[in-house]
């Protein structure tokens, strides 16, 4: 995928330190879900007889999984790094809230990407947590604040729809996550006083202000003065703390490639279903999705599954259009997996198995331009060479093409630029928690950084020619191509983690030849 994408979440954020601890008080939800929030069409039984039957007749909880998580020496790693870089200064950073889809639905949840990193939680715990890094004498001690699991005999257990174990299944308990984890684990409802008890020897607070707003409520009035922009260099030392990977961080990238790949193989025995259908986009992106949804957690971002010219728009999600023989289909997609870290693939696909000569002329463009990228990845080079490599390709390709208004080499000049109109977005990003991840990151860090081992970013280029193009030729009009391949930095050159996927156009007529 290759611009950024950003999501607002719009939550509910009380204003006051008491109302942040009344909306994580079980008997205050259970109370607000049982008076149906004003509305009278919904009831709960209120007498003390429902409540002792309720609470009543229940055998023990099943057993909790005490073992540590595999990730936990990895996090614990991460969050020695943080606290380095920030000596005698308290750091909050949220999981997030739930985020409303629509009236009283709760849109999945999935935590902040700081939060996931940090502690090595993923899927989708757990809302409305908060790790604090407490300065000590010897850097900091790391707390997870968490909603306690709620007793039988509480009125969230039967009554809250949101929080409540027979709506949503039950939480764990702080010793279960302090055990997998190895964080010391708080009722979150300890949040504000055991900061404002912290801050009296401390250099000062930072947080993610953006990932719970009920959090930034409490915990602002505590801080005092704030130096201008703190909070937005600790934002960005989080992402740039993910610019390169541990390998067990690989290792997630590496499931995540596999079970796209799948996805992808699944996409092509489903095109002749798409073929047939008049929402054939749709068919194709409800196929890899369902993959998704049994082999990992999600997608890592919306599909874009775009036939025709739908595929020179660069994010095209509303994928409800038609798959018809003789055009190319072009899929963007990627697996997350329980970790929430996400693969980013894109191949392109022509619907009836084979290419046309127009169709691999642009294609094989791309292909150059990408193995151009790919040839002067390693240790070293500045992230953005990587894209003028590839720039210079589809720049010559234009120019041959008859499409500039000037020759290659001046297009390439940063008073020209006019193959751009064909290929406006980066070549490459980095890849991770965030299909665009350590996006926070200062340019220095990113655009301007040099290649390091253990980085994992793609290598996406592409050309697009939209229908209505009238400098382009003729049968290269609604022609939009890309490939996308996931990279690792290797000690001397770059690993294509996506290369199981063909792509060639010999070997993607091959490939789909052999599934269907």
């Amino acid at each position: 995928m290759s611009t950024s994408q950003t999501t607002t979440a719009a939550t509910d954020a009380p204003g006051t330190i008491g109302e942040v601890l009344d909306a994580h008080a079980p008997e205050a939800a259970g109370e607000a879900v049982a008076a149906g929030g004003g509305s009278d069409h919904r009831t709960t039984p209120r007498s003390e007889a429902f409540r002792a039957f309720i609470a009543s007749g229940w055998g023990p909880r099943p057993a909790e999984d005490l073992r540590p998580a595999e990730v936990a020496p990895f996090a614990a790693r991460r969050r020695q790094a943080l606290s380095a870089l920030f000596p005698g200064e308290v750091l909050v950073v949220p999981a997030g809230p739930l985020v409303r889809r629509s009236n009283d639905t709760d849109y999945r949840f999935r935590p902040h990407s700081a939060f996931a990193h940090l502690t090595g939680l993923g899927t989708d715990r757990e809302a409305d947590a908060v790790l604090v890094l407490h300065p000590r004498d010897e850097g900091h001690e790391a707390v997870l604040y968490v909603r306690p699991q709620a007793g039988r005999d509480t009125e969230e257990f039967y009554a809250d729809a949101r929080y409540g174990e027979l709506w949503v299944g039950p939480r764990e308990s702080l010793a279960a996550l302090a055990a997998q984890t190895g964080l010391v684990c708080h009722d979150v409802a300890d949040l504000a006083g055991e900061v404002t008890a912290g801050l009296g020897d401390a250099k000062g607070l930072r947080l993610v202000p953006d990932a719970d707003p009920a959090v930034t409520a409490a915990v602002t009035p505590l801080r005092g003065e704030v130096a201008e922009g703190a909070d937005d260099e600790f934002v960005t030392a989080l992402s740039e703390l993910r610019l390169v990977k541990d390998t067990w961080e690989v290792e997630q990238l590496r499931q995540a490639v596999a079970a796209s790949a799948r996805g992808f193989e699944e996409i092509v025995r489903a095109l002749p279903r798409a073929v047939g259908h008049p929402r054939g986009e749709r068919v194709v992106e409800a196929v890899f999705d369902g993959t998704a949804r049994v082999e990992g957690n999600a997608v890592g971002y919306e599909t874009i599954s775009a036939a025709g010219d739908h595929a020179c728009t660069l994010h095209w999600i509303r994928n409800d259009g038609a798959v018809t023989p003789g055009q190319l289909l072009l899929v963007d997609a990627g697996v997350e997996v329980d970790s929430l870290y996400t693969a980013d693939i894109t191949r392109t696909l022509p619907v009836d198995g084979t290419f046309t000569e127009p169709q691999r002329r642009v294609y094989q463009a791309v292909l150059d331009a990408a193995e151009a990228a790919f040839a002067v990845a390693r240790p070293g080079v500045k992230f953005r060479e990587v894209h003028e490599a590839a720039m210079a390709v589809v720049a010559d390709r234009l120019a041959a093409w008859g499409m500039l208004p000037v020759d290659a080499a001046t297009s390439l000049e940063q008073d020209g630029q006019f193959h751009r109109r064909w290929m406006p977005h980066g070549t490459s990003h980095h890849l991770g928690l965030d299909v665009h991840d350590c996006a926070q990151a200062r340019k220095e860090m990113y655009l301007d950084a040099e290649l390091r081992e253990g980085m994992v970013f793609t290598i996406e280029p592409g050309i697009y020619v939209k229908t209505e193009d009238e400098l382009a030729p003729q049968e290269l009009r609604g022609i939009g191509v890309r490939i996308e391949d996931d990279v690792l930095v290797t000690a001397d050159g770059v690993e294509n983690l996506s290369a199981a996927l063909p792509r060639t156009p010999e070997a993607v007529e091959a490939w789909m030849a052999s599934l269907r």
